[in-house]
């Protein structure tokens, strides 16, 4: 009998015992100096939501890099790292310093579901893929000391009983900690892009009666949907955005361009309080986006696009790529005027990154291209790790940091803001960032149409 109440209590000493896992959002060093320094600045979603599904024996904390340094003396059983690619070999050395304390390591994200036998030499456990299924089976398989080298869902997570982010652990953001999600997905297959591998071109739709649930408990008033495409099916979008207009909250998201043209969604998504939108634009060369499989964006319509996410009072974001191999010198000089000719509200402005496993990758890795493998390079604003098709990996840096600066020169700003005329406070202010960011950050670039002696270069294919 006396041996049965031992053994009773022992199983509930176990049963009650608390441990505790530190959630890192890991950034490489170029991310960390050029986001630090931006005046706005939004909160990722994996760990705060990784964090909801974590069982609750589990005591969760969470280190976001971008404004938090890593306590490595934390007291953890178990630290999981998300990582994309550049920020991977940072993330190793994380890790090494960890399993040094005897902390068990779990890495998972974007590279690591890219690339998952490599990240497995540095890390306990791997995740590849949507974490939510696994990530709770994960850590019963810690604490019954089974743990498993590689976790991936044999199913997608079908968002239909999504639990709220646990936004509590969102630290140091000034605009707010209202990150969510609405749908998770895209329908297309970009040549660059790491989304189809991560999300195998699924669309998944969340019940919008738990989104407008989730919005009465969501602090602040700003809120991010960190949708990779919100509007990709637009009955359910317009559904979406009549549902949250109550909520009178100022949101931002992502959409391809084509949105522009359907009105009922424009004018549904601005009175439900968007404010701006993340486009994809990528370039103004067509046959660049033909040959990266975008041939669903329409370079002649862009300033068209503009004109009428402005009419309703939306601004643009937009992805800016240089580098594909349609690009010559030319290419800075004409996309920055382009721009300030349509008053492009803002940009975000990178070289081409090949990540390892797209498509793109392994088209440049057979033409003996690929010029790095040290994936810290791949951040697409220090370092060019491939060899471009009419210009020298180093006239491409520079006339990338060229092009930013000029875009974001005074009075390019100025002269986009008086044509965009959206939003002109908060927009003025997130221009003012960027050109305050640029002043801090790599080399002033050059324009390379024109070298030191002033005279253009003849456009010629680079061997």
């Amino acid at each position: 009998m006396n041996r049965r109440h031992n053994h009773l209590l022992l199983v509930g000493e176990i049963m009650e015992k608390k441990f505790k896992v530190e959630l890192i959002t890991a950034e490489s060093e170029a991310s960390r100096f050029v986001r630090h320094r931006r005046l706005i600045r939004f909160p990722q979603l994996t760990m705060p939501m990784l964090a909801a599904y974590t069982p609750p024996n589990w005591e969760v904390t969470h280190t976001d890099e971008i404004v938090q340094q890593v306590n490595f003396d934390k007291k953890i059983d178990v630290v999981g790292i998300t990582a994309n690619t550049p920020a991977a070999p940072h993330a190793y050395r994380l890790a090494a310093e960890f399993r040094k304390r005897g902390v068990t390591v779990v890495i998972g994200g974007p590279h690591a579901t890219l690339l998952p036998q490599e990240v497995q030499r540095y890390a306990d456990a791997v995740v590849v893929g949507e974490g939510e299924l696994v990530w709770p089976q994960l850590l019963a398989d810690y604490e019954k000391g089974e743990l498993r080298p590689l976790y991936s869902s044999c199913q997608l997570p079908d968002l239909q009983d999504m639990p709220r982010p646990r936004w509590d652990l969102i630290k140091g953001r000034v605009y707010g900690k209202g990150v969510t999600i609405a749908t998770r997905g895209c329908p297309y297959a970009c040549e660059y892009c790491t989304i189809p591998a991560m999300y195998q071109r699924k669309m998944r739709y969340r019940p919008i009666s738990s989104i407008v649930e989730e919005l009465r408990h969501m602090p602040g008033r700003a809120l991010i949907f960190w949708d990779d495409n919100i509007g990709a099916n637009r009955a359910y979008a317009k559904e979406l955005f009549k549902a949250i207009t109550p909520f009178k909250r100022w949101w931002t998201s992502q959409t391809t361009s084509d949105a522009a043209f359907d009105d009922e969604f424009m004018e549904l998504a601005a009175k439900s309080g968007c404010k701006a939108l993340f486009l994809g634009l990528e370039t103004i060369s067509q046959q660049s986006l033909n040959s990266a499989n975008k041939q669903h964006n329409n370079v002649e319509k862009y300033k068209e696009i503009l004109r009428r996410f402005h009419y309703y009072g939306i601004a643009v974001q937009a992805g800016t790529v240089f580098g594909f191999d349609h690009d010559d010198r030319s290419i800075f000089r004409t996309t920055v005027e382009f721009y300030r000719e349509i008053g492009l509200d803002s940009a975000t402005i990178s070289v081409l990154i090949p990540f390892p496993n797209t498509p793109l990758f392994r088209k440049l890795e057979a033409e003996g291209r690929i010029l790095s493998y040290d994936w810290e390079k791949y951040n697409g604003k220090k370092d060019v790790v491939y060899q471009p098709a009419l210009m020298s990996p180093e006239e491409l840096l520079m006339g990338m940091e060229w092009a930013a600066r000029q875009f974001y020169s005074v009075p390019s700003i100025v002269e986009r803001m008086w044509k965009s005329r959206t939003g002109l406070w908060w927009n003025l202010i997130r221009n003012l960032g960027y050109h305050l960011a640029l002043r801090n950050f790599g080399n002033v670039g050059y324009n390379p149409e024109l070298p030191a002696n002033g005279n253009p270069v003849k456009q010629a294919r680079t061997p």
